[in-house]
């Protein structure tokens, strides 16, 4: 059997750490190792809709971005309703839960990765940009995050 060919990536756009408190965790980042400043907001329905594992879902969180070199680094605390980020806290707690990557064609590349048998756990769109979260996991050791415009 022929073995398929990589998913193409491009770069690294932002690694993500799922968090339980996005205030304290900004302020431990800033006085350790001085990364800041941070914005921080909070996102939901209607600006925030997506589907977790196949399934239309509302959920909510609080997101904090900073940048370190061209790399964002993206805090988020879990709010309302299930995700793969709530999952993630309750299974294992706060810790690194996606990097998400540059795509030349994000419908390809879901596609390629349906290929080497892996869906999107969770997908959706905030404003005029859509994601999907890869489930990576396994072959990984992270979940695997590409976005696109919509």
């Amino acid at each position: 059997m022929a073995q398929k060919p990589p998913v193409a990536v491009k770069e690294v756009l932002q690694v993500c750490v799922v968090v339980k408190d996005v205030e304290q965790t900004t302020e431990n980042y800033q006085r350790v190792v001085g990364i800041g400043p941070w914005k921080v907001f909070t996102v939901g329905p209607p600006t925030l809709s997506g589907t977790l594992r196949g399934k239309p879902e509302a959920y909510s969180m609080k997101i904090a971005l900073a940048r370190v070199g061209d790399i964002a680094w993206e805090l988020i605390e879990p709010l309302e309703g299930p995700s793969i980020y709530r999952e993630f806290l309750e299974q294992k707690g706060e810790g690194l839960h996606h990097i998400k990557f540059a795509v030349d064609d994000h419908d390809k590349s879901v596609a390629e990765f349906a290929g080497h048998g892996i869906g999107v756990l969770m997908g959706g769109a905030m404003e005029s940009r859509g994601y999907s979260y890869m489930d990576t996991e396994s072959v990984l050791g992270f979940i695997l995050e590409t976005t696109y415009l919509k």
